[in-house]
């Protein structure tokens, strides 16, 4: 990666407000957002595409689909494509989400992403969420952050955001139960690098989070303002 660019990795577990903060935090820099996530997501999403899921996909069948997934700068950030058209709502369908933890523990899978991910930092200051970015993709980030909250409060926020309503206790519990499974799964590619600033959004505000990271981001690159960068 070029020396110039910035990086600001954002790293955390599944629904802890990685990417809706990293892309806020983006817009507040003026600097690009990449959501390595999406990538996880849409080379899933393929595969779903070509065929019923299946507990035995191997790495090779679903690194066979990476040629039909891609990026698109679009705003601040870049949209994810699925056979060159935009797959956004695509993406975070409920069979997508059952089946993307399995996929992004396919080493081939993560390499791939992690690739994808560095080229679209070599053109851009970014702003990048997703697993392992502090500490596989990168380790030399100007500023690593890794956010962390309660498993009932990150469930209770993902159902606000998907039913556009207060959830029920029940839903909450269950939702938690399925975020606490992930977890479990999840578990070797979600820990915070050395010297990472670990931030509990439990009992923040997404504005507050985004305020506390603003900061630090300006602090460690020496910019008092909004840039233009991106």
């Amino acid at each position: 990666m070029s020396a110039r660019r910035l990086v600001i990795a954002i790293d955390g577990p599944a629904a802890s407000g990685k990417s809706s903060t990293a892309k806020w935090v983006a817009d507040r820099l003026g600097i690009r957002h990449v959501d390595s996530g999406a990538l996880y997501r849409a080379l899933t999403a393929a595969a779903l595409r070509a065929g019923p899921a299946g507990g035995d996909w191997s790495e090779a069948e679903v690194l066979r689909h990476a040629g039909r997934v891609g990026l698109r700068p679009e705003g601040r950030g870049f949209a994810p494509l699925v056979d060159g058209a935009p797959a956004a709502e695509e993406i975070r369908a409920v069979e997508v989400t059952r089946h993307v933890s399995t996929v992004a523990a396919m080493p081939g899978v993560r390499a791939w992403v992690n690739a994808q991910v560095r080229a679209a930092a070599d053109e851009h200051d970014v702003v990048v969420d997703g697993r392992d970015i502090g500490t596989a993709v990168f380790p030399d980030a100007a500023l690593k952050v890794f956010l962390v909250a309660d498993p009932w409060e990150r469930a209770r926020r993902r159902l606000i955001q998907r039913l556009e309503r207060t959830p029920t206790e029940a839903e909450v519990a269950e939702e938690t139960d399925r975020l606490v499974q992930r977890d479990a799964r999840d578990a070797t590619q979600t820990v915070p690098a050395r010297d990472a600033v670990v931030v509990d959004t439990t009992y923040l505000t997404q504005e507050d989070q985004v305020e506390r990271i603003v900061a630090l981001a300006r602090a460690v690159t020496h910019r008092p303002g909004d840039t233009s960068a991106g």
